[in-house]
């Protein structure tokens, strides 16, 4: 049996010796380079673009303006396509954009014949602009009068929407409820995957190829199509090995503009790779967000009602539109459950700041980071224990919201399981009545997160297997793998379902919409749960035809045989009848009834469920510098039934160390006259290193959630939800300070603790 063992990654060998081939690797012909000219102002129009000079310069084949572009917007966002006009992505996006909305916009492209002349020639073309004020700030956006940002929203609220459950004035009424408001702050930062989203884009008989580093291959092939205005059939989008997303990668990034000048040079192969400097402005963000909770709570610590307002920082261009920021404030009444009422409002904002979209976890980080803080003021201000009070109102089993049930419940377990590894009870007691500026502290956070998208939006994928003569299978999946270690799980549930071993399951790790079956891609951890579904009952109808052929060459009756550890065996008394590869071969080329077993599976997803986890951090702070400690930190997981042990630690690792440089180092940074970016680079941005990660212990409770396909739920994004938290409550317990303001660097903690009088 394969599903539960830790079977070594498919993808192992290819990538440690270097063989697997990225999309720079591929072997082209006759190259061109292009580069992307950027606006210098953060808000304003493009009057005009002045290129004579650097099309004089050897080498340079073509030079592409805002003015020579189609007048076509297209949407952006890696959402399967909506038919519903009411649920469609917004269109706001054009290959260049005239009218300039953040600093570093695309209003020019260069084709020459290498990357050095590429560049020269950008630095000799001369931009007139009409330059506004630039919109820095949710608050600026919003303040009346300001220049709206896209003409059609004009208060620069890309969509405001709201939920009400129970009566809430009625509710606060109730005598005796203590009443606590906070207001929480998380930064813009940025997904730093290893792999630019580099792309080739050529012409192939009459075709557009674009050979790319994406997450969602068959939904860029239809937004390259809107973009070009051409037959989502003309386009082929091919995905090789990919280095990261996170996120990053669920957009159409630059794939659009690369067919486009490739088109405009005849079809010409064109390179388009930007550079790291580019890529943490120019592409996606994690949407930074202003969280306000106001909280009516009994002095047991029951909630009997709560009041969410979420202002999320948009940037320039809708992206993934407003799913975002509802998804977290939708959040808040999922992991926490108030006995009487909850009213959230949620903001989505424009601004003159880098494109805010997908960024692993999808808006659960942020909001967890204010519900964690949150509970944890209510539990100090209540002298309660902050683990019971948690206990007292988060979500209990069977809990259902927006279509999505909770078929599995780990939580209880997974507290349980963290606090014994902190010793947290010891911890408390030891860290009591501190003095001196060392302290210590420890501190934890909870969440939830759901599987999938299903029902707000479509969820379908496919999956090819053919069976090979010599008993082996191919199997082809629409779902990428993105460096999770998708593919080794597929092989797994194939080879579980046909009793082989893994190494027999031959899968083909590239995507190509020519060829491979359609999937909406690798986001909202989803593969395993809905792709992996499309796998099992694909591997299932391959069974069915593999026994059925084996009935007709031994002359048995139906219901006789089954397939265990690769062989054709009698059902009763496991005798073996055959091996999987004289059927195999028999079925291929036997004279009297030739047949190619394959099966191809469609699975819709109509089903949701709850993943669930835990962290505990124990820290140190020295108050006097700053700085923080991570002494220990456990992530405790309920993912349903763990597939593979070894790649759901490295999932968890992964997630903790992102989940680390939230907490404590990283955000974008802007001059906020300008909008020009001050550290999008990675000397300035403090992104963790080895040298600053402490041993990351990662732990599962083990459950079975009856709509996964083996039992399995969401675990790729939730790593990276509940440390940040953890470590702001451990502080909190160490300092008797409240830090609502993500990330805890140096000088906020020690500008706020002179404010306190610490130090």
């Amino acid at each position: 049996m394969s599903i539960g063992k830790s079977v070594k990654r498919v993808d192992a060998f290819e990538k440690v010796t270097g063989r697997a081939q990225y999309t720079d690797d591929i072997p082209l012909n006759d190259v061109l380079v292009a580069k992307v000219l950027h606006s210098t102002i953060a808000n304003g129009l493009v009057k005009g673009i002045d290129i004579k000079e650097a099309s004089k310069l050897s080498g340079v084949v073509k030079i592409v303006t805002c003015f020579d572009v189609p007048d076509i917007t297209f949407p952006t966002s890696g959402h399967p396509l909506s038919l519903d006009i009411h649920h469609a992505d917004i269109a706001d996006r054009k290959l260049l954009n005239r009218r300039v909305r953040y600093y570093g916009d695309d209003i020019a492209a260069v084709i020459a014949k290498d990357d050095v002349t590429a560049s020269r020639a950008l630095k000799l073309i001369k931009v007139e602009y009409e330059e506004y004020e630039p919109l820095m700030s949710i608050e600026a956006s919003l303040e009346e009068g300001s220049r709206p940002i896209h003409d059609n929203f004009p208060d620069n609220i890309l969509t405001h929407s709201n939920y009400q459950i129970g009566d809430y004035e009625e509710a606060i009424k109730e005598e005796g409820l203590i009443t606590f408001e906070g207001e929480y702050i998380t930064p813009m930062v940025k997904h730093c995957h290893m792999e630019a989203p580099i792309s080739y884009a050529y012409a192939e008989s009459g075709r557009m190829v674009v050979v790319t580093s994406t997450q969602i291959p068959h939904i860029i092939r239809r937004i390259v199509g809107q973009a070009l205005g051409i037959g989502w059939g003309k386009v082929r989008i091919v995905k090789p090995y990919i280095g990261g997303g996170f996120g990053d990668k669920q957009d159409a990034l630059y794939e659009p503009l690369n067919a486009y000048l490739s088109k405009s040079v005849g079809g010409r192969c064109v390179k388009l790779d930007i550079t790291r400097e580019e890529s943490f402005v120019n592409t996606r963000v994690r949407h930074a967000m202003k969280i306000r909770i106001k909280s009516h709570v009994r002095p047991n610590g029951r909630f009997v009602a709560r009041e969410i307002e979420v202002y999320s920082n948009k940037g320039a261009y809708a992206s993934h539109g407003h799913s975002i920021t509802s998804k977290a404030g939708n959040a808040c009444k999922q992991i926490y459950n108030d006995e009487k009422a909850i009213k959230g409002d949620m903001y989505s904002v424009f601004t003159n700041m880098p494109v805010a979209g997908a960024m692993r976890a999808y808006g659960i980080p942020q909001i967890t980071f204010a519900l964690e803080s949150h509970i944890d003021e209510i539990a100090r201000g209540l002298n309660l224990d902050h683990i019971d009070i948690r206990k007292l109102n988060m979500m209990k089993p069977d809990f259902e919201d927006n279509g999505i049930k909770c078929h599995s419940y780990g939580l209880l377990k997974c507290i349980e399981e963290g606090k014994k590894y902190i010793d947290w009870d010891k911890k408390i007691e030891e860290y009591k009545n501190q003095t001196g500026l060392v302290r210590k502290g420890v501190g934890m956070a909870i969440f939830s997160y759901a599987t999938g998208v299903y029902p707000i939006l479509l969820e379908t994928a496919s999956c090819r297997i053919v069976l090979n003569q010599d008993g082996t299978v191919q199997l082809q999946m629409g779902a990428t793998e993105i460096g999770q270690g998708a593919d080794t799980i597929f092989s797994q549930m194939v080879a579980e379902v046909l009793d082989i071993p893994t190494r027999n399951v031959h899968i083909i790790s590239n995507q190509d919409t020519d060829i491979t079956p359609y999937d909406s891609g690798a986001y909202a951890s989803r593969q395993s749960y809905v792709s992996g579904m499309a796998a099992k009952k694909a591997a299932l109808v391959l069974k069915e035809k593999i026994i059925k052929h084996a009935n007709f060459m031994l002359k048995l009756p139906v219901g006789n045989i089954d397939l265990k550890d690769n062989m054709v065996v009698n059902k009763e008394n496991g005798d073996i009848l055959a091996s999987l590869e004289e059927v195999a071969t028999h079925a291929f080329y036997n004279t009297e009834k030739s047949v190619h077993i394959t099966a191809d599976i469609t699975n819709q997803c109509r089903s949701n469920t709850f993943s669930f986890g835990v962290c505990f951090a124990d820290v140190e702070v020295d108050m006097a510098v700053g700085k923080i400690k991570v002494n220990r930190v456990i992530n405790v997981h309920d993912c349903g039934k763990v597939l593979n042990p070894d790649l759901a630690a490295a999932q968890v690792h992964g997630g903790m160390s992102m989940s680390l440089g939230y907490g404590l180092s990283e955000q974008l940074l802007f001059n906020e006259k300008t909008g020009k970016p001050l550290n999008n680079n990675l000397l300035d941005y403090k992104l963790p290193t080895v040298m600053d990660t402490p041993h990351l212990e990662a732990q599962f409770v083990d459950t079975y959630d009856v709509s996964g396909p083996f039992g399995n739920k969401a675990l790729g994004e939730p790593p990276a939800i509940p440390v940040a938290p953890a470590v702001r409550n451990a502080v909190y317990h160490a300092t008797g300070v409240n830090f609502n303001t993500l990330p805890l660097t140096p000088q906020r903690l020690v500008e706020r603790f002179i404010k306190e009088n610490l130090i």
